[in-house]
């Protein structure tokens, strides 16, 4: 795995082992092709983050900041070692489960990237579904600003999308 793109283009990133299936580069590469220069100068939130490679991207091609959210501790871990290595700027670490750390945040963000565990079949939680219900989520992204979410193409209905 590394970075596409922009400042820290082309460094090496670590995806902890308990990331079962990172973003991959062509998938990184599309998202941010199809964002474009949105992404500069941008208030950013990487829920779910894992290694943190979309997070990443966005701070490399010039995002303002970006919070990373991860429940398990190697993740957060592995999103800071990866963020000394690139020696990016305006990333913070947030240990937290995603529904509880959108509970008690108050930010707007210009753009949100969420990859939660993909939602398998019938009596597993589905996760992007509960996450665009949760009724705060909305007033966390900005009136101009993007969500970009993750979902399985297994998943036999994609999730109904928000407005704000």
């Amino acid at each position: 795995m590394r970075i596409i793109s922009g400042k820290a283009g082309r460094t090496a990133i670590k995806v902890p082992s308990a990331v079962a299936r990172p973003t991959t580069d062509f998938v990184r590469q599309a998202i941010f092709s199809i964002l474009g220069e949105t992404v500069e100068g941008a208030r950013v939130l990487d829920l779910f983050c894992g290694s943190g490679a979309l997070g990443l991207e966005a701070l490399s091609r010039g995002a303002a900041s970006c919070v990373f959210v991860d429940e398990h501790r190697q993740a957060i871990a592995v999103t800071e070692e990866n963020l000394k290595k690139a020696r990016l700027e305006g990333g913070r670490c947030v240990k937290a489960e995603a529904f509880s750390f959108l509970s008690r945040d108050a930010a707007t963000y210009d753009l949100i990237l969420a990859d939660p565990p993909y939602w398998k079949g019938y009596g597993d939680t589905d996760l992007a579904a509960k996450l665009l219900a949760l009724e705060t989520f909305p007033q966390r992204l900005a009136a101009d600003g993007y969500l970009v979410i993750e979902i399985s193409s297994a998943q036999a209905t994609p999730p109904t999308p928000i407005s704000a």
